[in-house]
């Protein structure tokens, strides 16, 4: 069993293609009012997750959110595919700038069950996600860490589950 411990406060980001399970993960860890979700913030400004047109403005308001919450010290996590280097680097620039550590969560899974899942989530017929393969075989990255996660991981598709601990 390894054991990915996540500072509290802190900043997560999720990373992955759109269809890896970050949404999944993110509800299977996480409280609801812990998580900062691109789509939700789509949905909010154009009544539609999946309107790219409301793009800029639903990442004004996720990275302000993120902005008024790092500075209150709560832990949050950043539900948005975070591809791009630049994307990455503004959230991890907002974290240091609240004096809190931020940590990338990699969802790798294979091209082929990606698209799988977005033709299925096309077609109305969403499969249930199986458990996020993270990169590097679920390494971990502490800094004063008071958010304990039990972490099962399978070295033949390195796949992990995780599950919180509650410590407070």
């Amino acid at each position: 069993m390894t054991r990915i411990i996540v500072a509290d406060p802190s900043l997560i980001v999720l990373v992955g293609a759109a269809g890896s399970g970050k949404s999944t993960f993110a509800a299977r860890h996480f409280a609801p009012a812990e998580i900062l979700s691109s789509d939700a913030y789509r949905a909010l400004i154009a009544g539609d997750e999946t309107d790219q047109r409301a793009t800029k403005p639903a990442f004004g308001r996720l990275h302000r959110e993120l902005g008024q919450r790092l500075a209150a010290g709560q832990l949050s996590v950043v539900d948005a595919t975070n591809i791009e280097p630049a994307a990455r680097r503004a959230l991890v620039t907002r974290a240091a700038g609240a004096s809190l550590p931020a940590t990338a969560v990699v969802l790798d899974l294979p091209p082929s069950l990606v698209l799988a899942r977005n033709a299925a989530v096309r077609a109305g017929s969403s499969p249930r996600p199986s458990s996020a393969a993270i990169s590097n075989g679920c390494g971990s990255r502490s800094t004063d860490a008071r958010r304990p996660l039990t972490v099962r991981a399978s070295a033949r598709s390195s796949s992990c589950e995780i599950r919180p601990r509650s410590t407070r």
